[in-house]
């Protein structure tokens, strides 16, 4: 097994008001030409959490950071307009809490991140401010 010490939560970035499954995901990321999805596990709005990648395998999510990551995303993060938002429904809420629980248990002292969270300190003050995200995933303040 790798040695794993970090977590990085991310959404979909798919509308509130449609469906992603993890069949689009998994055609969406081989279009990207991933050999699959990149996460390791995907949470549907049902609350239903779908392995998508074993953890034993270099997932593709986080860019710098995947050989010591798991990547956890969830289905969503864009309003109706496509505009960023979490949208995360209350079953999502209680996988995420619950599976981040068991991965810590596995992988003790790993920190826990949104993906924005990963964004580079471009004014050097030792915090990822909004205005330096590369991009909002996951739409919501991850608390490690």
């Amino acid at each position: 097994m790798r040695r794993v010490n970090l977590i990085v939560i991310h959404c979909s970035a798919t509308r509130e008001d449609r469906d992603f499954t993890e069949y689009d995901l998994d055609t969406c990321h081989r279009r990207r030409g991933f050999n699959g999805p990149g996460y390791h596990y995907y949470i549907r709005k049902d609350g239903r959490i779908i392995p998508t990648r074993p953890l034993e395998k270099i997932g593709a999510h986080a860019k710098g950071h995947n050989a010591h990551s798991i990547g956890i995303c969830y289905e969503g993060g864009l309003d109706s307009r496509g505009q960023p938002k979490d949208t995360r429904t209350e079953e999502q809420k209680q996988a995420i809490d619950s599976l981040v629980e068991e991965l810590l248990k596995r992988f003790p002292n790993s920190r826990v991140c949104g993906h924005r969270d990963l964004s580079p300190d471009l004014n050097g003050n030792g915090e990822i401010e909004p205005e330096e995200w590369v991009k909002a995933c996951p739409c919501f303040r991850v608390e490690s």
